[in-house]
């Protein structure tokens, strides 16, 4: 039978040369399925790269499957690309290649690891797409510099598309119907970014997409590539920034996708120390193959490009730097060093770093990160890896293990609240309250409270009362915003009932508030990575467990005070920086959150030295409440 695949090549010397030194970050443009002309003729140019490959075909529903007319013809050039032109192919079409190995006899059908679109699982072929979407983000994409600036107030609401809201028929939202709900909320509740959890495809659902097999193609469960480009879009033109979750830490060993792609271990490391992930039963990259740097960091490059991504929270960062994560003694090999830093896959952090904040100025590029490893939120020129910002998991660990002790013992344990600050501003922090600590049998945030339930939900403002005023951005997991009860539950939607309730609706109201402050009163955020923005009043008041604090912006400053006790403390007294008029401007115990309404009169400060402080207030302190005072000029 003829071979019915015309010689083409969308590579050039150049293109092949900085694939091979792991510095070409736009291989999305060159590898998978483009639909294009030859000759006069409109098809479609494939590319992949299979070195260990003696032959590939391409099978799809176009040839019923059957590749013996359409092989693919390798490059002269020793790269390990195969190509080539189909006339009359068209987008839609289904696709895979059919991999003929050299070390082995058998035949492997692969998705197309370049795909922009794939089938609906548990279906695997590959589909020929061109994304084409017209934008009308200029303002924001103009603005996003001071958007993302670190300066800037950032409060991330992350979610997961298909658990988030179900239609009357019980499917998940698609992302068009997103688009329109989505904003509604988000800009209700005064967000300022969300955070979407993996929406690159995956074959395992409930692997929430930290399982991913498709990484420049958006799951295909909420609909076309088009249509999340509009999500993406008509957040940007509500004034609210993407994150997008990426994980190049691990894939998972389905047969159609990357592992044992060609017969070699080739997006893999071959090493099992260093290619097998015994947390997750899953495969790592090979961080030491150039060409595999190369396909990551186009992958992030992607979706910053194509999808107008405002910046990535790049996953399991701590398992990617570390030759020894989750492995004991003979389960690893040093470094040539002698030590447990895995030295190409830092190399390859840093270089997607700095490529992306290059090509796309104004993003944030974000590390989950649980160790402490020097310098991660550093510029890469200073020696650190380059990220914009680092997720503070011992904040987030400390204040869930302090908030869920009975009030009675928290004065033993008051250190652990105030921790943070002892290295809050050693990296560039986010608190986080993620997805990770409300599933598994960890309980909703509500459900770690204690005491009754007036007490639970007093406890749950006063969590995120602490969180708004502590250093750092923040992001809150969807659902814990209003106080649901239950954990989550990737196949079930939120608990969106609950919001008929007072209690609930209180919840969102401290919520609503709390960003509204947050973005309004610039001593929140505008020294949010600097000791400047930060001045204890009082951290050892074990006793009454009450701290106070000050946080300031140039001129501006707010006075923090916190009671995580269920006892109204009379006749508080803190010292202050200034003599004046105090407001209380806000008080997580209000009725309008569902408090007890105790109130906080205004205090004019007396000129008796107190804490340190030239001046005093005296206060009536709610109980298990958090306030927050600003002086009148």
């Amino acid at each position: 039978m003829g071979n019915l695949v015309k010689p083409h090549s969308f590579f050039t010397d150049f293109d092949i040369d900085l694939f091979n030194s792991g510095k070409h970050f736009r291989l999305y443009e060159k590898f998978g399925s483009h639909i294009t002309e030859k000759d006069g003729e409109r098809g479609v140019y494939f590319s992949v790269y299979a070195p260990s490959a003696k032959s590939v075909e391409l099978i799809g529903d176009f040839n019923y499957w059957n590749g013996e007319k359409h092989v693919l013809l390798v490059r002269w050039d020793s790269s390990g690309i195969w190509e080539g032109f189909i006339a009359g192919l068209k987008k839609g079409d289904l696709y895979k290649y059919r991999i003929y190995s050299n070390l082995d006899e058998k035949v492997r059908d692969k998705a197309d690891p370049y795909a922009k679109k794939y089938e609906m699982p548990p279906k695997t072929a590959s589909i020929v797409w061109n994304n084409e979407y017209l934008w009308h983000d200029e303002n924001w994409l103009k603005n996003r510099p001071a958007a993302n600036n670190l300066n800037a107030p950032m409060s991330i609401y992350e979610l997961h598309l298909g658990s988030w809201k179900k239609n009357n028929d019980g499917y998940s939202l698609s992302y068009k119907e997103l688009a329109t709900e989505l904003c509604t909320y988000v800009t209700t509740m005064g967000y300022t970014h969300v955070e979407l959890m993996p929406v690159m495809e995956h074959p395992y659902y409930p692997s929430w997409g930290y399982l991913c097999t498709g990484y420049f193609a958006p799951t295909s469960r909420y609909g076309d590539p088009e249509e999340l480009m509009y999500l993406v879009d008509s957040l940007h033109t509500a004034g609210i920034g993407v994150f997008l979750d990426w994980v190049p830490a691990h894939f998972p060993s389905d047969e159609h996708a990357l592992a044992d792609f060609d017969g070699s271990k080739l997006y893999e490391n071959p090493d099992k120390q260093k290619g097998f992930h015994p947390d997750w039963n899953s495969l790592i990259f090979n961080f030491e193959r150039a060409q595999i740097r190369s396909f990551l960091i186009s992958s992030a490059h992607f979706w910053c490009n194509q999808f107008h991504a405002d910046g990535l929270r790049v996953d399991a960062v701590a398992s990617i730097l570390y030759l020894n994560y989750s492995r004991y003694e003979g389960e690893w090999t040093p470094n040539i060093y002698g030590g447990n830093e895995n030295l190409d896959a830092i190399q390859f952090i840093k270089d997607l770093n700095i490529a992306l904040y290059k090509d796309f100025p104004g993003i944030q590029m974000m590390a989950e990160e649980s160790t402490a490893f020097t310098g991660v939120s550093k510029p890469v020129d200073v020696g650190g890896l380059g990220f914009g910002m680092k997720w503070m998991m011992g904040w987030m660990n400390d204040s869930l293990e302090f908030f869920q002790r009975d009030p009675i013992y928290r004065k033993y344990h008051h250190n652990d609240i105030s921790r943070s600050l002892t290295y809050a501003f050693t990296e560039n922090y986010l608190l986080p309250l993620s997805h990770d600590e409300v599933v598994h049998g960890k309980q909703s945030l509500l459900h770690k409270m204690p005491g009754d339930d007036w007490q639970k939900f007093a406890n749950l403002r006063l969590l995120f009362t602490y969180m708004f005023t502590h250093p750092g951005q923040k992001l809150i997991f969807m659902g814990g915003d209003f106080g649901q009860r239950s954990e989550w539950n990737v196949n079930q939607q939120l608990e969106w009932h609950l919001l008929q309730h007072q209690p609930h609706q209180g919840v969102a109201n401290t919520i609503k508030k709390l960003n509204q402050l947050y973005k309004n009163e610039k001593a929140l955020h505008g020294n949010n990575f600097s000791p400047d923005g930060f001045e204890w009043i009082d951290y050892n008041d074990s006793e009454n467990s009450v701290i106070s604090f000050i946080r300031k912006s140039d001129d501006k400053f707010v006075v923090v005070v916190l009671n995580f006790s269920p006892v109204v403390r009379n006749n508080y007294t803190i010292g202050v920086p200034k003599a004046g008029l105090y407001t209380c401007i806000f008080n997580s115990d209000e009725e309008a959150f569902g408090g007890s309404g105790v109130s906080i009169k205004n205090c004019k400060s007396k000129s008796e030295r107190y804490h340190n402080k030239a001046h005093s207030i005296t206060l009536t302190l709610s109980p298990l409440a958090g306030i927050i005072l600003k002086m009148e000029k």
